[in-house]
């Protein structure tokens, strides 16, 4: 950008004039001082303009042509632009790479407008705020967050979907926030411009578009005060939400944000949710990560566990799956809940459900764009044909389970509303409200008159002509047009002495003259501005009739939530039926009794490609004993079967049946696992020290209620230190924090660790040798397994064979010397007690004073003998 035409809301006031600039200009730069940091797309015509700056960020982001265009204040004024019906396609890919888009639109008359018309920006599209369809991933949320750094320690969170009608708030204390951010998953994280360095660090490492926001946003008065008007409430007392200071502050951020962008209040938003900790079972990043629940190790959507489990119809459904999976409670009711309803379901419900679910759209979505007033024609078809059908959702018993119940009758679509939708979209109607051709016929008088003349104009003049030949007597009377002088009567010179006397000369030719009459000027006024008035007519009746549908937002909002809650409950039952999955049993004693548990993306990828079929396996833990110490050959199944267990456990958790014969579960908190080696370098961290992060966290936030998953930890080091590490961690998951611990291993010292541990075992993978050559059995048995069969893995990973025979007789070498030579040193002795140490003589002086008792004169002699002794010191 030229420094001349640098943009400030110094020189783009529009009350401070800038000299030399175009008044085009000068109201574009006014509206770009509005939004320094955002492109904005200047509506010109049929195409987006973008100016100076932004016209050059654009260029490169976008991939299109960068110009210069005339002159503004002496200088060429660079642009870009995009046609105005390809704005979507644009905005994705700006959105993708984490920018924002003010879109500003002309809405003065160009007819009345002096100068340039009318423009100002109607919405903010950003990556936290996206409500349009072609944005959007239909099982994907754009999730708002705004956090705010409070005292003592903590932070106040406040988020929402814009799309979604729910608040949500939260405190946690600051070494918690990463862990939070981790299970909301924003888009766009907001913040006060005024938090500490350290603290925007940790907000800018967030893999989202993070913004800082005014100081003054951040205001807890003001936050609540919003949250109370956006509820329509006047006490948060309901939702215990009174004394969370530090979330209204964050609250005022978001909803002044969220506004902002759309251009609007959002009637929509109307519940609220306090999340706190300790109510959700605690899955760190980790543990998403490590058990593949959403993407892969490599970043892909598919296969993961819920690619697996998502057999929903409808993108609502498929969202509030996910939503389950990755926000299960701790408190078993919700749980228990589910279950009911999912063995309801799996007694046939489930199918004719389902079929009668598939076709419905996304009503969720649809109402939070009627709110914004941002909905399409097409969308309101689509929500009226899904309406009709909810009708036949409920079957006639709806005593299946509690929740069954409440979400049938949910199910009630608002009385009225597909009837006006009915009454006023036409059944296909264009796909946008400006291209015309989307209000029914039969809605307005007004707006048929206007097609009528507009389709049936030569119906009419041949009708006038018919009528005015039989009241003049005229038999050549003419009724036409031309573009010059419009509608006209034309007769000819001999015949014009019996022309009525409502007749007006319009024009005179040599032979004939030609007439206007009242009747057929009205006329002529209405056909010439037809097609514009029709279409202006149509935008004002469609906007009187989202004016109407405002009245069912808080109907259609609960009929949303019903349909995806249904969804996704008879997406569980049929995945329980079609994968044989059984019903967990929940209990009050800690334990995690898994029979013949199976790990369902492992076996459904085996049954895909033909590879087989899945080796079940148990897992008991109990109080009394809470760690299994698991060895066996690499490839053997180890990390297998020990997330098979933490998924089993967490799908349980969630409401769902799990892949298992049986399944018998106690009180969780929290999954915790530490699995695979991996580095962070853009972070300055090797494998191993990522690998001690990771497990320091968890010895830190691991209670007895967790599971711990700690997949061949120390394997980062030398053999010695690794070792003597891993021996500490399994003692410390033993002795101090008692959580249930799946502890797989190459170090068979460890295998000893039971023996002197009273609530650990020894189980290990089981494998088959022949000759040279190892057969896998991936079966789970007791005791500890007798090798690690690390060459055999080697020889089938296609290592060639010197090195394969030079590496088995080193390792043949290798154990001969470490059996012949190794000292016994007891892995798991607690460190001895270092001695206390000798007190100086200033100390034993200090002993033996008690001030309460000196005089002043025998307190200054003390100080005076202290003294001393620390000279001689």
């Amino acid at each position: 950008m030229s420094e001349k035409i640098r943009v400030t809301p110094e020189t783009a006031n529009p009350s401070k004039p800038l000299a030399g600039h175009t008044p085009m200009m000068m109201q574009y730069l006014g509206i770009k001082a509005d939004y320094p940091d955002t492109l904005v797309f200047y509506r010109m015509g049929d195409f987006y303009e973008v100016f100076f700056a932004d016209a050059e960020k654009a260029a490169r982001l976008l991939d299109i042509t960068l110009t210069k265009r005339g002159q503004s204040a002496g200088e060429p004024v660079v642009m870009a632009g995009i046609p105005f019906h390809a704005l979507e396609g644009y905005l994705a890919k700006l959105i993708k790479l984490g920018e924002s888009v003010a879109i500003c639109e002309q809405v003065g008359d160009v007819a009345t407008s002096k100068g340039p018309v009318e423009r100002k920006v109607v919405r903010v599209v950003t990556p936290g705020t996206l409500t349009d369809t072609e944005l959007l991933n239909d099982k994907t949320e754009s999730i708002l967050l705004a956090v705010h750094q409070g005292a003592r320690n903590t932070c106040g969170l406040a988020w929402l979907s814009v799309t979604q009608g729910e608040i949500n708030l939260a405190h946690c204390a600051s070494d918690e926030l990463e862990t939070w951010l981790a299970r909301i998953a924003p888009s766009e994280l907001l913040y006060n411009i005024d938090v500490t360095p350290a603290f925007e660090q940790r907000l800018k490492a967030q893999r989202c578009a993070a913004s800082a926001r005014p100081a003054w946003q951040f205001d807890p008065a003001l936050g609540a005060r919003r949250l109370l008007e956006q509820l329509k409430v006047a006490s948060l007392a309901s939702w215990n939400a009174e004394s969370l200071g530090e979330a209204h502050a964050a609250a005022s951020a978001l909803l002044g944000y969220a506004e902002h962008t759309q251009g609007r209040a959002l009637p929509h938003v109307q519940g609220l949710q306090v999340v706190r900790s300790g109510e959700l079972i605690e899955l760190p990043l980790t543990t998403r990560r490590n058990l593949e629940l959403t993407q892969t190790l490599r970043g892909e959507d598919s296969p993961t566990l819920f690619s697996l489990l998502d057999s929903c119809t409808t993108g609502m459904g498929s969202r509030a799956l996910k939503s389950w999976l990755l926000s299960p409670r701790r408190d078993r009711d919700q749980a228990a809940a589910r279950l009911e309803a999912i063995t309801a379901l799996r007694s046939g419900p489930q199918q004719t459900l389902r079929a009668r679910l598939k076709g419905c759209t996304d009503v969720e979505r649809i109402t939070a764009r009627i709110a914004l007033r941002q909905v399409r024609p097409r969308e309101l078809i689509a929500l009226k044909d899904t309406l009709q059908k909810t009708e036949l959702l409920a079957p006639v018993d709806t005593g299946l389970s509690a929740l069954l119940t409440k979400i049938f009758e949910d199910l009630q679509p608002p009385s009225g509303c597909a009837e006006l939708l009915g009454h006023c979209i036409l059944e296909e109607p264009a796909a946008l409200i400006r291209d015309g051709g989307v209000i029914n016929h039969g809605c307005d008088a007004e707006l048929d008159e206007l097609r009528a003349i507009q389709t049936n104009c030569d119906g009419f003049l041949l009708d006038l002509e018919g009528r005015e030949k039989a009241r003049t007597g005229i038999a050549n009377l003419r009724v036409q047009f031309n573009k010059v002088h419009g509608f006209y009567i034309e007769v000819t010179q001999g015949q014009t002495g019996k022309v009525p006397d409502d007749y007006r000369r319009r024009q005179t030719l040599k032979n004939a003259e030609r007439y206007i009459t009242p009747e057929l000027k009205a006329f002529e006024d209405k056909a010439l501005s037809a097609q514009e008035r029709a279409l202006a007519r149509e935008k004002w009746l469609y906007e009187q009739l989202l004016d109407q549908l405002q009245d069912f937002i808080p109907a259609l909002s609960r009929l949303a939530r019903a349909i995806a809650s249904l969804d996704a409950l008879c997406a569980l039952a049929e995945r329980s039926l079609t994968l044989n999955w059984a019903a967990p049993v929940f209990v009050r004693e800690p334990c995690i009794d898994i029979a013949q548990g199976r790990h369902p993306v492992v076996e459904a990828r085996l049954a895909e490609t033909g590879g087989g079929s899945f080796i079940a396996n148990d897992c008991q833990l109990t109080g009394k004993s809470r760690m299994q110490v698991i060895t066996g050959p690499n490839m053997g199944g180890k990390s297998t079967y020990m997330r098979q267990v933490a998924i089993i456990v967490l799908l349980a958790s969630v409401g769902s049946y799990v892949p298992a014969s049986g399944c018998r579960l106690g009180p969780i908190d929290a999954i915790h696992t530490r699995i695979g080696a991996a580095d962070d370098v853009a972070n300055a961290q090797s494998t191993f020290m990522l690998e001690m992060t990771e497990a320091a966290q968890i010895l830190h936030a691991a209670t007895p209620h967790s599971l711990v998953l700690m997949d061949e930890i120390g394997r980062g080091t030398s053999t010695f230190d690794g070792l003597a590490l891993a021996g500490g961690i399994a003692a410390y998951l033993h002795n101090k924090t008692q959580a249930f611990t799946l502890f797989a291993t190459h170090y068979f010292e460890l295998t000893e660790f039971p023996a002197r541990h009273h609530g650990a075992i020894n189980v290990h993978v089981s494998a088959v040798e022949s000759g040279a050559d190892i057969v896998f059995l991936h079966h789970i048995e007791p005791g500890p397994a007798s090798k690690s069969y690390g060459v055999a893995v080697a020889k089938l990973a296609g290592v060639p064979a010197a090195v394969v025979n030079h590496a088995r007789h080193a390792l043949n070498a290798l154990e001969t010397q470490q059996n012949e030579t190794r000292a016994q040193i007891d892995l798991f002795a607690p460190p001895p007690q270092a001695a206390a140490p000798e007190l100086s003589a200033v100390d034993k002086a200090l002993v033996t004073i008690d001030p309460d008792a000196l005089s002043p004169r025998e307190a200054l002699d003390a100080l005076y003998q202290l003294k001393k002794l620390s000279a001689v010191a």
